[in-house]
């Protein structure tokens, strides 16, 4: 099995991302940042030495990356690093588009005011979170924005069909936020994609979901 790759010590993770962050979010900050490459084994004695924790919080770390898909249990082995699978992705993401442009319509015409203003909450919540919010604060957030934007359409299938879809591929922190520009970005988008419902005009809310899935 392969190791982790050479990599900064646990401080300087920390000191990027304030000093209450735990386990969890000091792991996906170094996947995020390279420190481990795809692939990698994650043994959790090295781990509790790395984040100078005890064997219970690394296991409570690893178990909620894998839920989150950042990482991947292999029963009898263990947890690694999530290994894209760059066609599937490539094929996953065009579904997305597909699905999500064609709900556009159904979105337009089902959601109401308050969805409208709950969806801007979200959006707004999302940006909020960017200065100071860990990783995983930030990705239940634009989690969140997403299962409230398809869910407005009134098609609770369609909301588990893209959660399914979102499952097969690595989420945001993994594959797409390599910088902060980009977070900034996606939560731009964000507020577009509710400045277009409220507009009622789904032909824009199409283009920007459109753009937001292939960023």
């Amino acid at each position: 099995m392969s190791g982790s790759q050479e990599a900064p010590e646990a401080a300087e993770v920390i000191e990027t991302l304030g000093p209450s962050v735990g386990v969890a979010d000091r792991l996906a900050a170094d996947i995020q940042a390279g420190r481990f490459s795809a692939g990698s084994w994650l043994k959790q004695i090295d781990l509790q030495k790395r984040y100078a924790a005890n064997r219970s919080e690394v296991r409570k770390a690893l178990v909620s990356l894998a839920t989150k898909r950042l990482i991947q249990y292999e029963p009898n082995r263990g947890y690694y690093v999530h290994h894209e699978d760059d066609a599937l992705s490539d094929e996953i993401r065009d579904l997305r588009v597909m699905l999500e442009t064609a709900a556009a319509d159904y979105i337009v015409a089902k959601a109401t005011v308050a969805d409208i203003a709950s969806l801007r909450q979200l959006a707004e919540q999302f940006l909020k979170l960017l200065p100071t919010g860990t990783i995983m604060d930030i990705y239940e957030a634009n989690l969140a924005f997403h299962t409230a934007l398809l869910a407005a359409s009134g098609n609770r299938a369609l909301v588990e069909l893209v959660r399914d879809l979102r499952l097969r591929t690595p989420p945001a922190p993994a594959s797409q936020w390599s910088t902060r520009a980009r977070i900034e970005q996606s939560g731009q988008e964000h507020l577009e994609m509710v400045d277009a419902l409220e507009a009622r005009n789904a032909e824009k809310l199409k283009a920007i979901i459109s753009l937001h899935i292939q960023q």
